[in-house]
């Protein structure tokens, strides 16, 4: 079979460390050449794109998504998961994905990461999976049912990381509860990354947890008061720890946001989308591990009121990103793909250099999502 080269000319180029502001990428299944157009040499049949008045920018990645049109990470069949993850490629520019779980049984875990390994075999979309729950504080479980709550047990994340061919890379958890070492202990050995939430840690607590990243910064977690900083305090004073925010103006008050930025930086936040099955299907009911779910808006609420996942769009989280924020282009870039990359060991992903997986996106001038491409090919 030939291979089909593309070369898209003359656009402005955000490789993730830096801006080419008339530039050319070229590109098959990897990345061959990206530079500026004063170094460019055509190559014969060649497929040429003209890049005038678009940015290309590296796929996105989203480590914080349980489903989104129609279908639910915890109880799809690996075809609609593959589905799932192609309509979010197409539509909003995710090229890498980690399918998170949320609290339930043992067994419906168990059951997702099968279901999720088996799917993986088959889209190169998919790069992990984060476990959120179940081993987390009942005060602050938000969304998760309380029942199937249950006490950190590493060899029950052996297990799972087993049935999972190893693609557990993520763990929320509450790491004041009792057992948190020995599960801190565990995945540290297996290179899990350890991520605090749905937690009413204190700041005391926190400080002698192995825990590097925070899930949904602000969201379901004990935060600042004058007299103890809680989780929030802890995530935002702690320059080492990376922090995943939910950047859909309804989660998190946008000044929320420009105050993560301003203290954080651009390199220690990472967009996530926590979307849930309602994602792409509009207003109405949804559902979300077994409870009932109304959709308005921008707006997921559980019959209680309280907030249910979200139904964002990773290019809206983009876009917010600088709307929000004083980030520059360069700044989204890195909370989009970067971080994510470099956090999680995706080598290959994160940036555009030669060598590279060819992940992409083409945006127009004003940050809209005009075609993906996933190592090399066109979503």
């Amino acid at each position: 079979m030939t291979t089909i080269v593309t070369v898209i000319k003359h656009a402005c180029i955000c490789t993730g460390e830096t801006i080419i502001a008339d530039g050319y990428i070229r590109f098959a299944k990897t990345i061959l050449a990206v530079g500026p157009m004063t170094d460019f040499q055509p190559l014969a049949n060649e497929k040429v794109i003209w890049g005038q008045g678009k940015i290309i920018v590296p796929g996105f990645i989203d480590v914080h998504s349980h489903g989104g049109y129609g279908i639910d990470a915890m109880n799809a069949t690996p075809n609609e998961l593959i589905k799932m993850i192609q309509l979010m490629a197409k539509n909003e520019g995710i090229t890498s994905y980690f399918c998170t779980t949320m609290t339930q049984s043992v067994d419906q875990i168990s059951h997702a990461m099968q279901t999720i390994a088996t799917a993986a075999q088959h889209t190169p979309l998919i790069q992990g999976i984060h476990l959120e729950g179940p081993f987390i504080a009942p005060k602050f479980k938000g969304a998760q049912p309380a029942a199937a709550i249950i006490a950190p047990d590493p060899t029950l994340v052996a297990n799972w990381q087993k049935q999972a061919n190893g693609l557990i890379k993520l763990i929320t958890y509450a790491p004041e509860i009792t057992g948190a070492t020995a599960l801190e202990t565990f995945c540290l050995q297996q290179g899990i990354t350890l991520s605090i939430g749905h937690s009413a840690a204190t700041r005391a607590q926190l400080k002698n947890s192995a825990a590097t990243h925070v899930t949904h910064l602000y969201n379901a977690q004990s935060l600042a008061v004058h007299r103890e900083p809680g989780v929030m305090g802890h995530a935002l004073l702690e320059p080492n720890l990376t922090v995943e925010l939910i950047m859909d103006g309804f989660h998190n008050a946008p000044d929320m946001v420009d105050l993560a930025y301003r203290l954080k930086g651009a390199t220690r936040i990472e967009l996530i989308t926590d979307s849930m099955r309602a994602k792409g299907l509009g207003d109405g009911k949804s559902e979300l591990g077994g409870q009932a779910v109304t959709v308005s808006g921008n707006e997921a609420r559980l019959a209680d009121g309280t907030i249910a996942g979200s139904v964002l769009r990773f290019d809206d989280a983009f876009r917010n990103s600088m709307r929000f924020t004083s980030a520059t282009l360069l700044d989204a870039v890195k909370m989009a793909s970067v971080n994510q990359a470099t956090e999680f060991g995706l080598s290959q992903k994160g940036s555009l250099a030669a060598g590279k997986d060819a992940d992409l996106n083409i945006l127009s001038a004003d940050y809209q999502l005009q075609a993906t491409y996933c190592l090399g090919q066109a979503i």
